[in-house]
């Protein structure tokens, strides 16, 4: 994770990586719970995953992500695709256990799609949001983020 450049200062960016931090650890038991075989448990940390994406997933695309489109278009549309990808298999699980058997070794691969997604945020995006942002722009997505929420508080209060 980049802790070089101070771009976890700005609070949008320091709430975005703690939401990161948090989905990397229930990461560590989706695996834990496919070595065992739960499939039930690896549903629920699904649903998990997915509710701290869902406000996650909101501030990036209708927040930082526009505000930098225009000078990284392709970027932004791949971080996109990566979105609705990992949101497809972590839907799966969205109200049920799935019953496909090819589930579980699906949600470990895009696990590890979003392992290297976040990577590219924290080492690639937020970086440049903090050198291309001004104030305005960063109480853009502060905007967002109070509209959405998020999905760790009650989690991390804990």
């Amino acid at each position: 994770m980049c802790e070089y450049c101070g771009c976890q200062e700005v609070t949008a960016i320091g709430e975005l990586t703690r939401e990161h931090d948090e989905v990397v650890g229930l990461m560590a038991h989706v695996r834990a719970a496919h070595t065992a075989g739960d499939v039930a448990a690896m549903a629920g940390l699904a649903r998990l995953i997915s509710d701290i994406l869902r406000p996650h997933t909101a501030v990036e695309e209708q927040g930082l992500f526009p505000l930098l489109a225009a000078e990284f278009p392709d970027q932004v549309a791949v971080l996109c695709a990566e979105h609705r990808h990992i949101e497809a298999v972590l839907g799966a699980a969205a109200v049920t256990v799935p019953t496909d058997p090819d589930w579980p070794d699906a949600l470990l691969a895009v696990l590890q799609d979003l392992r290297v997604h976040i990577l590219k945020e924290q080492d690639g995006v937020f970086p440049a949001a903090l050198t291309t942002l001004d104030a305005t722009s960063w109480d853009t997505v502060d905007a967002v983020r109070a509209r959405e929420g998020s999905g760790l508080l009650g989690r991390l209060q804990r």
